[in-house]
């Protein structure tokens, strides 16, 4: 005969023991994050002043690469465009861990740039933010514009517009939108772990940044400081967007 055991009071009191160290250890790390945040941690100030740092830089310069490159493939008819703009859709998925590795061979003593010395400095970890970002806005970037060309090829071709006056001409139309593609090239680069952990190295005071220092932290359970960080995080990234919505509509507001 089949004998099944049966829950009794204790197996209940143990689960409700359980979930009540869990919500008071949740609450103290909670409380003690909130601490670091309103303290204005020094580890902490310097982690994030860093992660800003990088991800700004390298968002800034995917922008700068990305915006006119999309745009080149959107209006420019050339042999191989179609494999490209697949490429570019499929690049928006580029594993993390391999732009790090390849970064990583590049930059070693080995590599073919390893003289500059490169390898764990925050500079590398921009690097590799930049080729996981420019795909992202160099693809959004291309479907903005190609919009905006079907819409408006008449009206710049009887103006007379050659290429490259088209080519700026969109990509000022449509700053608002591309805006939106930056954003999202920012919020990758900020979400970033695996990349910049192969070639920053994750070093204290060196190239800790936001995500690498929550990794750290949760495998050595300091839970205060990761979640003061991932508050931290997700603050910065809604008060950056935030910010860009606001000067978008207040600037379509002052053009009427």
């Amino acid at each position: 005969m089949l004998i099944f055991p049966v829950i009794g009071s204790n197996g209940t009191n143990w689960r409700g023991r359980e979930r009540a160290n869990f919500v008071t250890d949740f609450g103290d790390a909670l409380a003690a994050a909130l601490s670091l945040v309103v303290t204005l941690d020094r580890d902490l100030v310097e982690i994030v002043g860093l992660s800003l740092r990088v991800s700004l830089t390298a968002a800034a310069v995917s922008a700068v690469i990305g915006c006119p490159l999309g745009a080149a493939v959107a209006l420019f008819r050339f042999p191989g465009r179609r494999g490209i703009i697949v490429l570019l859709n499929a690049l928006m998925g580029l594993p993390p861990v391999v732009v790090g590795l390849l970064v990583y061979l590049l930059l070693s003593r080995a590599g073919p740039f390893g003289v500059f010395g490169l390898l764990f400095t925050p500079t590398a970890m921009i690097v590799a933010q930049v080729l996981l970002v420019t795909p992202i806005i160099a693809a959004l970037t291309r479907q903005v514009v190609e919009d905006l060309w079907v819409e408006y090829e008449e009206q710049l071709r009887s103006l007379g517009a050659g290429p490259g006056e088209a080519l700026r001409a969109l990509l000022w139309d449509g700053r608002f939108t591309l805006l939106t593609a930056v954003l999202a090239g920012f919020g990758r680069a900020s979400a970033e772990v695996g990349a910049v952990m192969i070639v920053g190295g994750n070093i204290d005071h060196v190239t800790r940044v936001m995500t690498t220092a929550i990794a750290l932290e949760v495998s050595k359970g300091d839970l205060a400081l990761a979640l003061g960080l991932g508050i931290i995080l997700i603050a910065l990234t809604i008060g950056v967007n935030g910010a860009a919505f606001m000067v978008c509509e207040a600037a379509v507001r002052r053009q009427g």
